[in-house]
Order: structure tokens, then sequence, then C-alpha cells
């Protein structure tokens, strides 16, 4: 934990205007050399002097906003006296690009190599539908399946995922690219061994559109109006996954050096303590994985709005940090055009865990990417090659922006929460990291690690960092996260809709 402390509040850098309660804060109390003048909640902010109206407030030495109404040392600063303005931040393009020393002793983790070459790190059984219309047969085909498993120990799983879109769009549309690349991206997805994707026959998203033969070499399709029906759709789809399942359980993992994994950051029911602790300890574990030749996929472009300087500060090429400010832009107007701003991000949850704007937001949640250099930026769902600290523009809705990263071919998760999200991303496993003590304590079978051990000083940003690290090799090799143990991962299958419905 970096700052100035006392036992009951946070300085994040010497420039900022405010520091973090570390617990509850009552009136009369002396914190950080200013009396505190009336109660003030774990995780929100105490004012360390007077600051006038349409004054900015820094915090992380950054601005979250301007001040609304006169604040006084020591008054608390939130909502009430605290808005959003719009980030004038200066781009200094590769500024601060510093590539870290390649790690000394290579590491690996036990994979499933496949026959494309890709890597998986579990092996399930996949049905996909193409289409709102044929989710239910899909569910159908895999309950039918999964008593066969009982013969097939070295089969993780079948997996049934659905969404609602697939027809009532336009051809040309967003809506339909985007669906389509995301199913792609599950199609080929090292997790799947094998994979059978079941339409209905009518829709606009077809099968064939789909080009699955040159995607992956396991999958396979299904259209329920050609097989005759539900019931002979389903006969046809158990007699499909039967087939698969000997080859699928005769896979075995083997040792694959760390450059082969792609790790997913992202953040949900994120509150104060979040930047500061289970944020930055992944940042430090996405770092050695860069180290070690690997990938980390940063995203949720929303919840880097107004922090995108420290990402263009670090982007390797002009054509990086221009991709990046495109996509900004692009959600500037998005937005705009829905009447509403990206500061509407903040949900309810991240207020009262002390998050007042979407600047504060993102200037934590931009730290879930370290400190390596911005290699690439990639629009949603598009296959990940490049390797290094990669950017994806997904929403910041965790399942939608998840749900594009796996597509993207993320073989784990690290999914930092501070109000307590549950979650899952099948078939890649999620790895849950909490920010805070006290909702580790009250939902710990859902958590994987508590990061919260930083606020309390047994452990440092860094020490944390290094146990995600290794966590995140775990996984990869085969052990269960808190996640998969509770059966999430399923109907948190949501591509990011756009477009028309017609």
């Amino acid at each position: 934990m970096n700052g100035s402390a006392s036992t009951a509040a946070l300085l994040l850098h010497p420039d900022d205007d405010v520091a973090v309660a570390l617990r509850a804060l009552g009136a009369g109390e002396q914190v950080l050399g200013v009396v505190v003048n009336g109660p003030i909640a774990p995780g929100h902010k105490i004012a360390l002097h007077d600051l006038r109206v349409g004054e900015p407030v820094r915090k992380y030495g950054q601005v979250i906003g301007l001040a609304t109404a006169p604040i006084a040392a020591g008054d608390a600063v939130h909502t009430h006296n605290l808005a959003f303005t719009p980030s004038t931040v200066a781009h200094t393009v590769g500024a601060n690009v510093v590539r870290a020393t390649s790690a000394s002793k290579p590491r690996t983790f036990e994979g499933f190599v496949r026959s494309d070459g890709k890597v998986g790190t579990r092996n399930y059984i996949g049905v996909l539908s193409s289409v709102n219309c044929s989710v239910t047969v899909g569910k159908l085909i895999a309950q039918a399946a999964t008593p066969l498993l009982a013969d097939y120990p070295g089969v993780d799983g079948i997996v049934a995922l659905g969404h609602g879109s697939g027809c009532g769009l336009t051809v040309s549309g967003d809506g339909l690219r985007l669906l389509q690349r995301t199913l792609r991206g599950y199609a080929e997805h090292p997790n799947f061994v094998g994979i059978l994707v079941v339409g209905l026959g009518c829709e606009v998203n077809q099968i064939a559109d789909l080009d699955l033969a040159a995607v992956s070499p396991n999958a396979r399709s299904l259209v329920i109006q050609d097989a005759g029906g539900t019931t002979a759709a389903i006969r046809a789809g158990l007699a499909a996954l039967e087939e698969m399942l000997p080859a699928a359980a005769a896979c075995r993992r083997t040792p694959v050096p760390l450059e082969r994994l792609i790790l997913g950051l992202n953040c949900g029911g994120s509150d104060a303590y979040s930047g500061i602790t289970a944020n930055p300890a992944l940042g430090v574990a996405a770092d050695l994985l860069v180290a070690h030749g690997g990938t980390a996929v940063l995203a949720e472009t929303p919840e880097i709005y107004g922090a995108e300087n420290l990402l263009t500060s670090r982007a390797t090429r002009q054509a990086v940090a221009d991709k990046l400010l495109q996509r900004i832009a692009w959600w500037d107007e998005y937005t705009a055009r829905n009447g509403s701003t990206v500061d509407s991000n903040p949900s309810p949850g991240n207020k009262v865990g002390g998050l007042t704007t979407i600047l504060e937001k993102s200037l934590g949640a931009v730290a879930k990417g370290g400190s390596s250099p911005l290699e690439a930026v990639y629009e949603y769902a598009e296959r990940i090659t490049a390797h290094g600290l990669v950017f994806m523009d997904t929403p910041g809705y965790d399942p939608v922006s998840v749900t594009g990263i796996v597509a993207g071919g993320a073989q784990v998760v690290c999914f930092t929460t501070g109000r307590g999200s549950v979650f899952g991303c099948k078939p890649a496993p999620s790895i849950k990291l909490c920010s805070n003590p006290e909702t580790y304590a009250r939902m710990s079978e859902d958590m994987d690690l508590d990061c919260g051990a930083i606020l309390g000083g047994t452990t440092s940003v860094e020490e944390m960092g290094h146990r995600i690290f290794e966590t995140v090799i775990a996984t990869a090799s085969g052990a269960s996260t808190a996640s998969e143990r509770l059966g999430f991962g399923v109907e948190e299958f949501a591509p990011w809709q756009l477009g028309a419905v017609l």
C-alpha cells in the first residue's frame, strides 16, 4: 500500500486534496492533521483542506471532479459536494514506456495443447446457440449428455451457452457483426476440446455464415428445423456429443511456457478499496506474466475514461494510442446519442462503497494493467495475438466485458471486487480477488483471495501480486476456483448487443 497512512485514513498521493477512510470515522476525531466534521463511512473521502466551489479535487494525484459546494477541511467528500467534469488530461504518447526485464527463470503451467497449437486450461465440450430460439434445445442436449461424463472423467463438463439475440437484426449492422465474432471466438476457444453449434434454421445469424470449418477442426453444427424438430434435434445433438467424448477424455495436460497464457483482467462491484488493494496487486501479477512472455488483457473502456492518459503514455506506438483514443471518442458519442454521459457508469453500489465519479473509478480500475508497455488495442471479441499488456474495447458491464475478453482467447480471468460480485465465465476459470476484509469475511465462499490484507498491513501490494500470480498458474494448471465450485459461468455468457432490434 502506497502513500501516507494512519490507522484511520490513507493519503494516496502527496498532491491529493482528500484521504480515504480505512474505518468508520466519527465527528471530532483527528485524522492526518484535520478534525473530522461528521460521520464518514469506510472507503469514503475526507477533505484535507478547504476547497472552493468549482475547485478541482485530486485523488491518486489526479483530478476526480469539481467541488459543487464549499468544502471545509474534515468534511466528507462525495456526491453531495463533488461532481464529474470531462477529462482534460494531456497525452504524452510513449513517455512512460519501460520494458520489464524478462523473467530469469522461465515458468510453465500444465495445459492442454490442441491440434491447432492453441493451449487450453480446461477440457470442456461446448454447446453454443446461434440464436435465442435454439437456446432451450442446446441446453436439453447438454442435459441429456451430462450423465455420460461418468464414463469420461477426463472431460471437465459440457457447457451450454445461450444468449438473447441472433435474429431481428440487420444483416449489415454492428449487432450481427459482434455476435458472430463472439461466437467464432468461443467456437475456437482452446478450453473447448469440441463444440456443437445449434441453430433454429430461419434466423438472421445463419450457422453457415459463421464458417465453423475455418474456425475450428472440432466444431459441428445442428439445425433444429432440418433435424425434424426438438426431439429429433436432441437425439442428433446427443449423438454428436457422444462421438466427441472419447477423444476429449484422452486429452492430457503437459507443461507449457507461460508465454502461451492469456489472462483477462476485469473488475465488478468495485469500492474505493479496489483501487488501493486488489487492482494494483493484480497489476503486479499482470506485470509478472508479461515478464514471462504472456499476455494480460485490460478492458472496460468506460472504466478507464479519464485515466486513458496513463495508458497512452505507455503505448509502444502512436497507432496504439490513436486506436485507444478513437474508442474513447466513440464512447463519448455513443453515450451522448443515448442521452447519457460516461459518468453514468458508477453504479449505486460503487457509490455506497465510496466511489463518486467515473474519473475516480477509472484511476483505480486502470491499476489492474500494472506498469507494462501497452502493445495493442483490440475491438470487442477480436482474436488476441499480441504478447504483453493489451487493451480490449468492452463495456463496463461485467458479463458483457468478460464475454468479449474470453472470445478474444483469454484462458483464465482475474476478477476483482469490493462490494462482492458473484461471477463466473465458462469455459475460462474466473479467480475472484476481494478488495477488503469485511466483504471477504461475509462472502468468503465466493472469493479466492483476500487482497484486503493489504489494508491491515499484514502484506504488501507486491507480495499480494506474487500470490495472485501463483494462483493464476495453479488455476491454469487445473486448480478449481470458487466460482467453478459454485457452478457459475453459464448464465454469465452475454455478447454485447448493439444496433437496432427489428
